[in-house]
């Protein structure tokens, strides 16, 4: 065989190979773009719900005193928030049948509260073969012995607790009531802590398998063949998760050519309030000092407040120094 011939079988083996290394390429390529689409897509939607969830008409429900953490997570509005932004992303906005594909592959939505937590999930319909999304009632984080004691848990170290010795409940902050109560849980500030971390996470994460084992029985019906799965969820996200009300979404099997795309998101509610800055004149020398409302030795010192300000850049920019607040002096 000539040298031309071999070449032109050379040509014809290499060149299918080469073909779908080249497809096998753009498909990647494809994948990982939509796969970052997707992602950006529902971090916002989940930001988007978080700040939904601290938009309070009534300011009852707003932060209080008594915690920091305290509030009420509106889930209906940060629901809505969400389900607008994945909507507006994945280009379904004026599309209901858009919509109600998409929302198939969201197999739980989870919002935290302070003291519980609601799970938003489809459920079939009595009597029929037709399903429908709904809203739990909140499930409290509790905790129990074997003694019979019980502990209502919230996102921080206030707790309800049943001493099944003294027959009674008391309600406080974990340091202050435990020299009243015979629960061994409440007796040590770090056992506690981690135990309270631990039995939260437990409780969320049990209510969604048996969610996401009922959604895959659904999704079998409308002839979803993907296998819903409860990922898992590093304890740094839970940590993290578990330091404020904030919303847990999960959004699973969208194919993305020959794969399936699966992913969780978490955001946080709470407003970080920043601290308020005063702006006041020393009347025995004129001179012009901002400090933050917090800071009392102003107060001693007699100093006139003038201003309110946003931030201490603001402050300076007005013509006001920094008060050292730790000193006796200026």
């Amino acid at each position: 065989m000539k040298i031309t011939d071999w070449a032109v079988i050379f040509v014809l083996i290499v060149a299918p190979i080469f073909w779908l290394n080249g497809q096998r390429v753009e498909n990647l390529r494809e994948v990982n773009r939509l796969e970052t689409r997707y992602t950006a897509a529902m971090r916002t939607a989940v930001q988007d719900a978080a700040v939904a969830l601290n938009r309070n008409e009534l300011q009852q429900f707003e932060s209080g005193y008594g915690s920091e953490k305290w509030m009420r997570a509106d889930k209906e509005q940060a629901l809505a928030a969400l389900l607008r932004s994945l909507y507006l992303n994945f280009g379904v906005a004026d599309d209901p049948v858009g919509q109600h594909a998409l929302l198939g592959y969201i197999p739980a939505v989870v919002v935290m509260d302070y003291d519980g937590y609601f799970l938003y999930s489809a459920d079939a319909e009595r009597n029929t073969d037709t399903y429908a999304y709904h809203w739990s009632d909140k499930k409290n984080y509790t905790y129990s012995d074997v003694d019979g004691n019980s502990i209502a848990l919230t996102l921080d170290r206030k707790v309800t607790a049943y001493d099944a010795a003294a027959d009674r409940w008391v309600s406080g902050l974990q340091s202050e009531i435990k020299s009243e109560v015979s629960i061994p849980l409440l007796q040590s500030d770090e056992e506690f802590e981690a135990v309270r971390r631990a039995t939260i996470v437990r409780l969320i994460e049990e209510d969604l398998a048996r969610t996401i084992r009922l959604h895959n029985l659904l999704a079998e019906k409308r002839g979803v063949h993907y296998t819903f799965t409860l990922p898992v969820i590093p304890q740094e996200d839970w940590n993290n998760t578990l330091n404020d009300v904030g919303i847990l979404v999960f959004l699973q099997g969208i194919p993305v050519r020959n794969l399936h795309y699966n992913n969780y998101a978490i955001g946080g509610g709470r407003l970080d309030r920043t601290p308020t800055i005063l702006g006041a004149v020393d009347p025995s020398t004129g001179m012009k000092y901002f400090y933050r409302e917090s800071c009392s030795k102003a107060r001693e010192l007699g100093y006139r407040e003038e201003e309110i300000f946003s931030g201490e850049r603001e402050a300076a920019g007005n013509g006001y120094y920094p008060l050292d607040c730790r000193t006796s002096g200026p």
